[in-house]
């Protein structure tokens, strides 16, 4: 008996972030179907969004973001596509031209004027001001998931006290549809 070898690392894909788009039915269990087919095969998941995106016709959209080798993903998107209630999936990233965004709620605690440092630090990042205390505030942004890092970093010694994040959402430039 023979065992299989994998390829020399030489002819494998590099490692990258993948955005996918898999458009399922609306329905119970159909997220726990998809999240396990994830985690059955250990590949992980970064970022998950999900919407309906379709109520005539009962149809949500789910956006993964996920880090792998082309073949990985190839696979990832074979196995999804196998998937009874799934319709549709895309690797938005293979396409080339994407818009990614993503939401964070940002809260800041400290003394008067390192509130005000890191108020011109949001300020900077095109950060908007959500509430409010004497001694914290709330800052919301939304962007690119580089630029919330970035932020993050920034406020990191000004007294960040907790990050929320909606997760990625993307969507193909130009008129054509998923």
């Amino acid at each position: 008996m023979s065992a299989t070898l994998p390829p020399p690392a030489s002819r494998l894909s590099p490692l990258r972030k993948h955005t996918l788009a898999v458009l399922v039915n609306n329905e119970s269990g159909v997220l726990a179907r998809v999240v396990g087919l994830f985690s059955g095969r250990g590949y992980n998941i970064e970022s998950l969004t999900v919407s309906e995106v379709d109520a005539v016709e009962g149809i949500s959209r789910i956006t993964i973001v996920t880090i792998g080798t082309d073949q990985i993903v190839e696979q990832i998107k074979a196995q999804l596509g196998r998937l009874v209630p799934v319709y549709r999936v895309a690797d938005l990233t293979a396409s080339g031209a994407l818009v990614e965004h993503e939401l964070a709620l940002i809260k800041i605690a400290g003394t008067a004027d390192t509130l005000q440092k890191a108020r011109r630090i949001a300020e900077d990042f095109a950060a908007r001001e959500v509430d409010s205390t004497s001694t914290s505030f709330i800052i919301e942004m939304t962007g690119e998931p580089e630029k919330i890092n970035e932020l993050v970093v920034a406020l990191q010694l000004l007294g960040l006290v907790e990050v929320v994040r909606t997760g990625v959402v993307a969507i193909t430039r130009g008129a054509t549809p998923l």
